[in-house]
Parts: structure tokens; C-alpha cells; sequence
């Protein structure tokens, strides 16, 4: 009777970590023309996100070009300086959109849609949704070449599906992606975590989270070390995947837990929407993350959280060591192609003494996850909404030297809590210039800032040290070489360097004969760049100025003229 219970448990429980949704494997293309490699995949960790799609490698160049992956039409073009750079994005006849971003620009009559509405709008950054019969695209029609404008760190597309009624975003591999790519490896895992999860428990003499040993078996799974605790635990691992063609680190499909035979936690990256994209905070160990940049995925949760890919059992992944009773914790981590790793943990049960001790508390505040907390000192305070936090814990907080320390930036943070700041120091006029900064240890970060009389708030999610920062300086604008008094029909385009050093860039505006022209913005050199195709330039004599503004309303002005001549020019 057991056997049969263990039996539809483990097929209820495995059975809806699998696709449920009969996805179309022949319906859509690949949107490039070069042999498919991920230089990242579904899933993957990323900072405060799961990645949203594929990361196509484009033999490390831009300028490739890119297809529409089915018949539909053009439903949202976003032109950002972060995120996805220029995206657009396709709506087709069978539920699903699918989205190229990070693009250099579109083609054809995409590309002209999209530089009309720059000058309708004046603005680079754009964002606007189509009707179905205004741009319809066909199935391997070019519609962009690929790029790395948005926060690309380097030339690829990035390349995602949705669901048309719910927007979650959807694995490209339950389309038949799979077909275009190789994969005969299984997934590495680096290392085993095990976590003492009460005050009482003392792990492998530890009460601290220990790193487990790992030893190959001939039949090539792994042998960790032996567990001996007396209460209750939790697991975490390292872990990532290979494919043969692609030649670097990308993210694991499934992972699954059995104790003693029975799953008690795993998830599989199917689909899941954005607004759960930060949960990637609380499933890894994010203490550890932000010390050493090893992202730890535990397979445990002290406090559950909602995200849909979790399927756990009534105690969440969390095992209690008992007297009389050696146990074994077995973990399988695959990939889409079902290439499997495992590693199996003995347990045992054993009170030992303690050589590492808990990790001391030095702080007076206790913060608990599910409740509203408040903390004021001299001119600060720091409101936290219940559900800020994903799990109890002691929070540092002091004021000193008129900077708010508020705990440090390991602590993972899941919605906004407030600041709040009250000045006696500086003028009214002063008080214009003043906004909220995260203070850094080299750099100063902007955070919106709002102001009543001399009380000033802003809302952030991130913890660490903050200040009332004055900003007077005006931003920067340089030009490599002048052109001033200069012919330069030999250029097909203008470049200025845009920058400033406290509260950041709000906007910038160029205009050309006193009429606004298009100058894109690359954020990670900071260059704005016009192009003479656009066909606003005069012949002969040209004005030029450029304004750019800070977030504290401080702006800069820069003018000169050049001459140009158009014929036979692009």
C-alpha cells in the first residue's frame, strides 16, 4: 500500500514539473541564417532575473541579419537605452509572440515606421504598439540586423516567445528549438551546500552552511559526504549546463530532489511570467551570491514564495533529521535533452558539538518578513511594507555622519520600502539641487527623489548606506575632434561623448537649423551619434546645439556649425 501511495505521489508531483501545453514544434524558424548557438538560454540566472529567452550568438559581430520566425504583424516596437536596446516584437495567428531585441536597427518599412515616430515623438527612446493591419510581416521576411544597443554586453539577439493572452514568456525549446542545437553533455555540478535551518541544528559539527565533497562513482553519479545533523536542514547547489556547439556556461532545465526516494522540491524552466522575475532572489543564496558571486540554488524555502515553477512537498524542501532513521538525499539536475546529472547524500542522525559557531548578531532590529516595520533615528527613517523581505531576520541600522547605514546589500529585497530624510542644513535654494543617493564604494547612484518642504523620500530595493547628495554640476558634452567652421561631407555621421558625474542624465535634445534631429544613445560609452541619412542637414552652412539635463535640473548647452555638402552624399 505504502509503494502504491509513494507511486501517484511521485507522478503527481514529477508529472506537473512537465510542459502541460501541446506547443507547436514545426510552426516557427529560426530568426537567424547561421547555425544556432546560445551564449545564453531560458532560465538562466541572471542579476534579479531569470533570462527571458535566447541569447543567439552572431559570430561576434553585429549587422546579421534577422527573420520573422512566422507569419503576423508588427504589434510593439520599444526603442531603449537599457534592457533590450531596440525590440520588436511579432504577433502571430497562433496565440504566441515572438520578440528580437537588442537590435542595430530595423529594415525597410519597419525602419521607417520607427524613424518617423522618432521625429513625431523628438525623443530616441520610443515605445508603441501597432494595430494588425499596419505593419503584417511574412514568415522569413528581413525585418532587422542584429546589434548590441540596450544593456547588450556584446553583439547578439536576443530572442523570446510569448503567450498573447497571459504575456508569460515561454522556453524557445518547446517549440523545437531543440533540433537546431546539439547536446550530448550533462550538466556539471560544481558543488553541494547543506544548510542548518534552526538555532538548534548543528550540521556536520557546523552551524554555519558547510560545502559537501563531492566523489565520482563508476556508473558516474556523484557521492557526497556524509550528512550528520539533529534537526532540521536544507540543500543548495551550483550547477550549469553545456550543449556540444556552443562553447561556454548556460543554465540547467530541471532540477529534482528525492528523500529517501521521495521528491520533495525541484522546478523546470517551462514558462513563468515577469512579474516573477525577482524570486531568482529568493531561491538562490544571495548572501553568498553578492559575497562571492556564486549563485547557490537552494532547494529548500524557510518562507514560501510565489513562484510558479516550484513544485515542493507540505514541509518545502526542508528535511528534519530524526533519531533512529539513515536517510538519503538524491538530486538530479538535467537538461532539456534529458541528459542527467545525480548526486546522492547520506544522513545520518547524531548530536555533536559544535567547532563552528553561528555567525554573531550584532544588531538590535529584527525584522520580520510578513509584518510592517518602521525605523527612525535623529533626521532618517526607513519604512518597510510586510513582504519586503522573504524571510526574518537582523537588520543593522544607524545614522551617523548624516548617512543612513541601512544593513548592507546582502539581504535580498523583493518590493520598494521607503526612505525618508528631513534637511536642516542647507539653503531653500540648495534643497532644489538635493536627492537621495545610494552612496557606493566608487560610485554615487541616483535614486528619484521626492520632496515636501525640507523632508525628502524615495523608494528603493536595494539595502546599504544612503545620503542627501547637493548636485550643481552640469553635464558634460565632448566631441572627439572639433568640427566647428569644418566642411564634413565626407561623414555619414556626428558624434558627441554626453556625461555627468552625480545625478545622472534625464534627457538630451539636438537640434539642427533649430529643427530637433535624432541622436541615438549607446549607454555603455555614453556617445550620442546623428546620422546625416536622416536628411535633416542643410546644404552648405549647418547650426548645431545639443542640451543635455541632469535629474536636478542642471543643463548644458552646446552649439556650433560645420558646413556639409549633400550631393552624392548618403
Amino acid at each position: 500500500m505504502y509503494s502504491m501511495r509513494f507511486y501517484l505521489f511521485s507522478i503527481l508531483f514529477c508529472g506537473s514539473l512537465i510542459a502541460q501545453t501541446n506547443y507547436p514544434k514545426d510552426y516557427f524558424s529560426p530568426p537567424l541564417d547561421i547555425p544556432m548557438q546560445l551564449s545564453g538560454n531560458f532560465g538562466e540566472l541572471r542579476p534579479n532575473h531569470f533570462h527571458a529567452g535566447f541569447d543567439l550568438k552572431t559570430q561576434q559581430k553585429e549587422g546579421l541579419a534577422v527573420y520573422a520566425v512566422a507569419d503576423g504583424y508588427v504589434s510593439r516596437i520599444k526603442i531603449s537605452t537599457f534592457g533590450n536596446g531596440k525590440t520588436i516584437y511579432i504577433t502571430h495567428s497562433n496565440g504566441y509572440t515572438s520578440v528580437y531585441g537588442h537590435l542595430q536597427k530595423a529594415t525597410d518599412a519597419i525602419e521607417d515606421f520607427i524613424k518617423k515616430m522618432h521625429y513625431a515623438e523628438k525623443s530616441f527612446e520610443i515605445e508603441m504598439y501597432l494595430k494588425p493591419d499596419e505593419l503584417e510581416i511574412k514568415k522569413g521576411q528581413l525585418i532587422a540586423l542584429s546589434g548590441n544597443t540596450g544593456a547588450s554586453e556584446g553583439p547578439h539577439l536576443h530572442f523570446e516567445f510569448r503567450d498573447n493572452i497571459t504575456e508569460n514568456i515561454i522556453n524557445p525549446m518547446l517549440f523545437g528549438f531543440d533540433k537546431y542545437l546539439k547536446d550530448t553533455k550533462k550538466p556539471m555540478i560544481s558543488s553541494v551546500y547543506v544548510y542548518p535551518l534552526d538555532n538548534e541544528t548543528i550540521v556536520n559539527q557546523s552551524k554555519r552552511p558547510l560545502l559537501l565533497n563531492l566523489l565520482l562513482q563508476k556508473d558516474g553519479t556523484y557521492l557526497a559526504d556524509k550528512v550528520v545533523a539533529n534537526g532540521k536542514i536544507g540543500f543548495g547547489i551550483n550547477t550549469f549546463d553545456y550543449d556540444d556547439v556552443s562553447f561556454n556556461k548556460n543554465g540547467v532545465y530541471n532540477v529534482q530532489s528525492f528523500y529517501n526516494g521521495t521528491p520533495n522540491f525541484g522546478y523546470q524552466f517551462d514558462t513563468y511570467s515577469f512579474d516573477e522575475m525577482r524570486y531568482i532572489n529568493a531561491l538562490i543564496d544571495y548572501s553568498r551570491y553578492k559575497k562571492t558571486q556564486q549563485r547557490i540554488q537552494k532547494l529548500f524555502m524557510r518562507n514560501p514564495f510565489k513562484l510558479s515553477i516550484i513544485k515542493t512537498d507540505k514541509y518545502n524542501g526542508v528535511l528534519a533529521v530524526t533519531p533512529n532513521l539513515t536517510s538519503v538525499y538524491r538530486i538530479e539536475v538535467s537538461d532539456f535533452y534529458e541528459n542527467k546529472a545525480i548526486v546522492s547524500i547520506p544522513i545520518k542522525y547524531e548530536s555533536l558539538t559544535t567547532i563552528i559557531a553561528e555567525e554573531p548578531i550584532v544588531s538590535k532590529y529584527f525584522i520580520k518578513a510578513n509584518n510592517d516595520s518602521n525605523f527612525t533615528k535623529e533626521n532618517m527613517s526607513v519604512f518597510f511594507p510586510a513582504g519586503t523581505f522573504y524571510d526574518d531576520f537582523y537588520l543593522n541600522f544607524d545614522v551617523k555622519n548624516d548617512t543612513l547605514y541601512l544593513h548592507e546589500d546582502t539581504v535580498p529585497v523583493h518590493t520598494n520600502f521607503t526612505i525618508s530624510m528631513e534637511d536642516n542644513k542647507f539653503s531653500e535654494i540648495q534643497r532644489d539641487k538635493l536627492f537621495i543617493a545610494a552612496i557606493g564604494d566608487k560610485r554615487i547612484s541616483y535614486i528619484p527623489t521626492f520632496r515636501k518642504d525640507n523632508v525628502f523620500t524615495a523608494k528603493t530595493k536595494t539595502l546599504g548606506k544612503f545620503a542627501l547628495v547637493l548636485d550643481t554640476i552640469a553635464p558634460k558634452i565632448t566631441i572627439a575632434k572639433s568640427i566647428e567652421g569644418k566642411w564634413i561631407s565626407d561623414k555619414k555621421s556626428i558624434q558627441f561623448t554626453i556625461s555627468d558625474e552625480l545625478s545622472g542624465i534625464k534627457s538630451y535634445d539636438g537640434y539642427l537649423n533649430g529643427n530637433w534631429a535624432l541622436f541615438e544613445y549607446d549607454n555603455k560609452t555614453k556617445k550620442i551619434t546623428h546620422n546625416f541619412s536622416d536628411g535633416i542637414v542643410a546644404e552648405g552652412a549647418n547650426e548645431l546645439k545639443i542640451i543635455v539635463m541632469d535629474n536636478m535640473g542642471n543643463s548644458t548647452i552646446f552649439e556650433t556649425h560645420f558646413f556639409r555638402s549633400q550631393k552624392n552624399k548618403n
